[in-house]
C-alpha cells in the first residue's frame, strides 16, 4: 500500500461518506488535558465509525462476479456494520460473524441493516475462522478488517481529512484493534509530516501490536481478556506489523475501565456517544499513559459510536 493508494481511495470513497467534524476539547471538568487537543468525530460517520471508509474502498473495487454471492465479515461490531451497510447499498446479502462479547446494540443495528448475524467463539479470531469457512462454502466475498490493502487504504483517508482540518499536529493518538486504522493513517501522516509522532493505544487485555513490537515479530496472544470487542484481536497481520514498525513511534496499554471513564466524560461534557474504542484516544491521556510535551498540538479520533458512556 502506498500514499498514492490512499489518495486514490480518498477520491473513491468521497461520494459515499461524511466529512466528519473536529472538536477541540476544552473547559472539561474532571480531566487534565493538553491545551491544544482535538478529536475527529468519526462516531458521526456513515455506519457509525471510520470502518465505512475501508468498506467503501473495497466494495467499490470489486467486480459484479465477486459481489454476486454477497459479503461476509467477522467483526467486533463496527467493521461488520460498515460491511452490512455496503452490502445493502450494493443489493447483496451480508452475513456478519460476531464474537460472544460483541455489543448487543451493534447486533441490533446489523439486523436493521438487513444482515444475517451469527455468533462464533469468544473473541474476534474465532469469529474470523468461522467467517472464512462460510466464505469458502458459499462463495461470499470475505471482508477482512485489516489484512486487506484496499481496506487499509480506505481507513487511511481519515488522516487526509485530519491533515487538512487540524494543521501542524505534533502528536496523533490512534486506537488499535487489528491495526488497519493506525497503519493507513501513519502511512499518509509520515509522508506529509515525518516529524509528527504517532502513538497507538491498545487494551491491556489485548496487546496485539505491543507484544509483537516487544518480540520483534508477529506473535499470537495466549489469551484476549479485554471486554472491548472492537479492540480484541489475538494476532495481527505481518504486513500490518511491518508498516507499523516503520511508522508508529510507540504503543501504550490502557485498561478497559480507563476507556469507560473517558466515554462517560465524552457524554457528560459534550453529549458524544462513543463506544469504548472511540474513547481510547482520550482515555490514554486521562490515564496518563501518554504525556504530551509542553506546547504540543495533539489529535485523536472518536472512532466509533456507542452507548458505553451513557450507563452512569
Amino acid at each position: 500500500m502506498s500514499v498514492e493508494d490512499i489518495r486514490t481511495a480518498a477520491a473513491r470513497v468521497k461520494p459515499f461518506i461524511r466529512r466528519t467534524p473536529v472538536l477541540k476539547l476544552e473547559h472539561c471538568i474532571g480531566a487534565e488535558l493538553p491545551a491544544d487537543f482535538h478529536l475527529k468525530l468519526e462516531c458521526l460517520q456513515v455506519s457509525g465509525s471510520f470502518k465505512i471508509r475501508g468498506a467503501v474502498n473495497r466494495v467499490k473495487s470489486l467486480t459484479p462476479a465477486q459481489l454476486a454471492n454477497g459479503l461476509v465479515a467477522a467483526s467486533g461490531g463496527n467493521h461488520g456494520l460498515a460491511s452490512a451497510y455496503m452490502a445493502r447499498q450494493s443489493g447483496v446479502p451480508a452475513t456478519i460473524f460476531l464474537p460472544a462479547n460483541a455489543s448487543p446494540l451493534k447486533e441490533q443495528k446489523l439486523k436493521k441493516l438487513g444482515a444475517e448475524v451469527r455468533y462464533a467463539g469468544s473473541v474476534w479470531d474465532e469469529a474470523h475462522n468461522a467467517a472464512l469457512s462460510f466464505a469458502r462454502e458459499h462463495g461470499a466475498f470475505y471482508m477482512h478488517p485489516f489484512a486487506d490493502e484496499a481496506i487499509v487504504a480506505g481507513q487511511g483517508t481519515v488522516a487526509i481529512e485530519m491533515l487538512e482540518q487540524i494543521p501542524d499536529v505534533d502528536l496523533y493518538i490512534v486506537a488499535i484493534g487489528g491495526g488497519g486504522l493506525i497503519t493507513g493513517m501513519s502511512e499518509i501522516i509520515k509522508a506529509v509530516n515525518p516529524e509528527a509522532r504517532i502513538i497507538g493505544v491498545e487494551p491491556a487485555g489485548s496487546p496485539t501490536l505491543h507484544a509483537s513490537f516487544a518480540a520483534g515479530a508477529v506473535v499470537r496472544l495466549p489469551e484476549v481478556t479485554t471486554r472491548v470487542a472492537t479492540m480484541a484481536c489475538g494476532r495481527t497481520d505481518e504486513s500490518i506489523y511491518e508498516s507499523a514498525r516503520r511508522h508508529v513511534d510507540d504503543i501504550v496499554l490502557i485498561e478497559d475501565d480507563d476507556m469507560q471513564r473517558a466515554a462517560e466524560l465524552l457524554w457528560f461534557e459534550f453529549g458524544i456517544a462513543a463506544d469504548l474504542s472511540g474513547a481510547a484516544s482520550l482515555a490514554a491521556l486521562m490515564a496518563g499513559a501518554i504525556k504530551p510535551k509542553s506546547g504540543e498540538r495533539v489529535a485523536g479520533l472518536v472512532c466509533g459510536a456507542g452507548t458505553d458512556g451513557l450507563s452512569n
